[in-house]
Order: C-alpha cells, then structure tokens, then sequence
C-alpha cells in the first residue's frame, strides 16, 4: 500500500518538526530502504554536487544493531538528490551540530547522518515504530515505512519518469524487477503519457463526439 501524493504531503507537514524528518523525507522521495538510511554517513554525500552514495546499512541482528554492506551489489550505487531534499539534509545537518555542542563530551560521534540525539546509532526498528507513531498522530491510514521507498518509485513513475531512471534510482539489480513490482502503475502512467502527447497537438474541430451534440461523427463512421 502506498499513499497519494496528498496524503504524502499531509504527513511530511506533519511531521515536519521532527528531528527524524529528514530520513523520512530522504525515503520518501528517493526511495532509500530503512537500513540504508539509518547507515549513511555524511562522509558518504556531497550536498554542493547533490549526491549520496549507499555504502553503510544498519540491521537489526537480535537485540542488536550490526552495520554491514548494502543489501545488493546494485544497491551500492550513487543516488542523486533534488534540491529540495538537498535544503532538508542541509538544515537536519545544522539541528545535529546545535546537539553535538548541547552533549558535549558526551557526545558518539558515528558520522552518520541520522542519529540518537547523542549521536549513537539509530535502531532500524525503533526508526519504523516511531514512523507508526507520526502516521497514527496524522490521522493517515497506516502504512510500513518499507511502504514510502514504494510510494517513491510511484511518484517517479507518475511524474513521467522512465522505467530505466527509476530503476536506477531504487538500485535494483535488473529493470525487469523494477517492471515487475510496479506493473500496477503503468497502466495509468501509459495513459498519462498518452494524454500528455496527444494535448501536444493543437486541434479546433473534434472528431469522436457524441451524435447527441451535434458534432461530428466518429473516424469510420458509415453514412446510409
């Protein structure tokens, strides 16, 4: 399940405030898995060249968080970030350094960009409970946080992006999955494109029209 675009919107407005809204907002619109975004490091970004590179993922082994390689091979890629989330990394950046110097010492310096307020690492689980709780208190229907790395995808796939592009973006190993796992989409993104090519061509008379109307009958239309 994934949401609409608006109801997208009203939990990002939601959830604006929280100091965890820029990993919500990082999977939301470039489709990072959980433990990836809990294991990037800033060391692993360029926010002036608009990048991020998947290296690090967390996981929950037990009780506890282990750090490792990215899922897949493919999955250790390069994602590109718009501006916007570029604005939110940037502003999350400068939250984190107004905590570091309130710890103080005390202060774990992991290099992630997405911590505890200490600076320890972040709990993949406590990270989708808490989404529960922000989705819960939005009044929205509920959804894994898995859910908004799906809901990514089709927000690409709807702006008109191609398959190729948005494969690339979610890193998956062939396109041929990324097709797979959205085949619901593309029927309504094929008829947007062909709704968006036909609008290209400027018309004043129009064929098709009921015969109620008075306009002109169908393409083929036999006159007896």
């Amino acid at each position: 399940m994934v949401w609409t675009p608006a109801q997208l919107g009203a939990f990002l407005d939601h959830a604006a405030t929280d100091r965890l809204y820029a990993l919500y907002h990082l999977i939301a619109f470039r489709g990072l898995r959980r433990g990836e975004a809990c294991g990037a490091r800033w060391i692993d970004g360029d926010l002036d060249e608009s990048l991020l590179a998947m290296v690090k993922q967390l996981a929950n082994v037990g009780r506890m968080v282990k750090e490792g390689a990215p899922k897949t091979h493919s999955s250790s890629a390069v994602v590109a970030l718009d501006n916007a989330t570029v604005a939110v990394l940037r502003a999350h950046r400068a939250r984190q350094n107004e905590e570091r110097l309130a710890w103080g010492s005390a202060w774990t310096d992991t290099g992630r960009i997405f911590t505890r307020e200490d600076g320890r690492d972040l709990t993949p689980d406590w990270v989708s409970t808490h989404f529960e709780r922000l989705t819960f208190k939005a009044g929205l229907p509920p959804i894994r946080l898995h859910d908004l790395r799906h809901g990514a995808a089709t927000l690409s796939l709807a702006a008109g992006t191609d398959m190729k592009t948005t494969s690339a973006m979610l890193r998956h190993s062939s396109i041929w999955i990324t097709a797979d796992l959205y085949t619901a989409v593309l029927p309504d993104v094929a008829r947007a494109a062909a709704e968006a090519s036909a609008a290209l061509v400027p018309q004043t008379v129009t064929v098709g029209e009921s015969f109620g109307t008075n306009g002109l009958r169908g393409v083929g239309s036999d006159r007896q």
